[in-house]
């Protein structure tokens, strides 16, 4: 039997997304913090989680200022992507180059999906997606601010017209947001019924729990909460999420943390004559150089594992920033590599 041939089309010309893992001394390919919290205290692992993470939702909603009915939680905000497009199908439509999972998982689903290149200085090529969003009557339109693999957030006034104009939904995604000086979108629900938010946990210390959710109208959230699987998030995850968010003060020090070594890591970057540095609103830095591939493998060489763009932003690389030792043990091997 040759299985593929029982395959849907869309799904075979996919590539799996890869994530491996490699072995490395210091590791700063996947943009996570190098700071965890730890807890194992109170989670029965005999029971179902609460399927509406009622306590989670709270305590999130109570943050930002919203009903716990204008939230909705997912197993990262990769299983939001994927419940958003499941709701309301294509075509989807997103800047390049931007987080691949909108595209993968639009293709997954067998929708139409149109990526907009950005303009030269990675903000948003306001003319092309206007002309897209009307030839192809976009039902989803993600924007990544600030943006994956750039950096950079994008022009507030390029955004909301955008969301002005767009007869669909347009997707504010502030994975990164918690290391921006700009302000959030979502107290802009309140004027925009076509306007969903997604946050994650994952960036500033609770990679490993898969805790997203997304932020948005109350008749939005029920449509899509129709597709979510029940018990999508873990009691333990749960648990975790509570109670580091409890402890804000701790992580806004530890966010503070990472954007003061983001500053010293570009400036010492943007002292190699051979690296051109991009400024950052999130936790990395692309940056490009001349033989990527290269300095890549010689940097791996020596233990230190980036992220080579390579087929997503050829000739760039992107650097998480670690902790202080960390990023001097990048520096140094990367000047010794140059």
């Amino acid at each position: 039997m040759d299985i593929r041939k029982l395959v849907k089309p869309n799904v075979r010309a996919l590539k799996a997304y890869q994530a491996e893992e490699v072995p490395c001394k210091v590791k700063l390919d996947a943009n996570e913090s190098p700071y965890g919290f730890t807890v194992l205290k109170n989670v029965k692992t005999n029971k179902y989680p609460d399927p509406e993470a009622r306590d989670l939702r709270r305590l999130i909603a109570k943050d930002l200022r919203v009903s716990p009915e204008n939230i909705l939680h997912g197993n990262g905000s990769d299983e939001l992507i994927y419940n958003l497009i499941t709701t309301f199908g294509g075509p989807v439509l997103y800047p390049t180059p931007t987080f691949t999972m909108y595209g993968i998982i639009a293709q997954a689903l067998g929708e139409q999906h149109i990526g907009i290149a950005l303009d030269a200085d990675f903000d948003l090529n306001i003319r092309g997606m206007l002309t897209a969003m009307k030839k192809t009557k976009a039902k989803l339109i993600f924007l990544s601010s600030p943006n994956n693999p750039t950096g950079n957030s994008f022009s507030a006034e390029r955004m909301t017209e955008i969301i002005k104009k767009s007869r669909g939904l347009v997707v504010v995604d502030e994975a990164y947001q918690p290391f921006s000086s700009r302000k959030s979108f979502v107290p802009l629900l309140k004027k925009n019924r076509n306007l969903i938010v997604l946050r994650t946990l994952s960036k500033i210390g609770l990679a490993g729990l898969r805790t997203g959710f997304m932020v948005s109208h109350e008749d939005i959230i029920q449509e899509v909460n129709k597709v979510r699987l029940p018990f999508n998030l873990n009691s333990l995850s749960q648990k975790v999420a509570i109670d580091a968010l409890k402890r804000s003060s701790r992580l806004r020090s530890n966010i503070r943390s990472i954007v003061s070594e983001r500053t010293r890591l570009f400036r010492e970057l943007n002292k190699m004559e051979e690296i051109l540095p991009y400024p950052s609103d999130a936790n990395f830095i692309l940056f490009q150089v001349n033989n990527g591939d290269a300095v890549f493998r010689a940097l791996l060489k020596k233990g230190v594992l980036i992220r080579n763009m390579k087929g997503i932003a050829d000739g760039f690389l992107r650097v998480t920033v670690g902790t202080p030792r960390e990023n001097n043990f990048f520096l140094k091997n990367l000047r010794q590599v140059l």
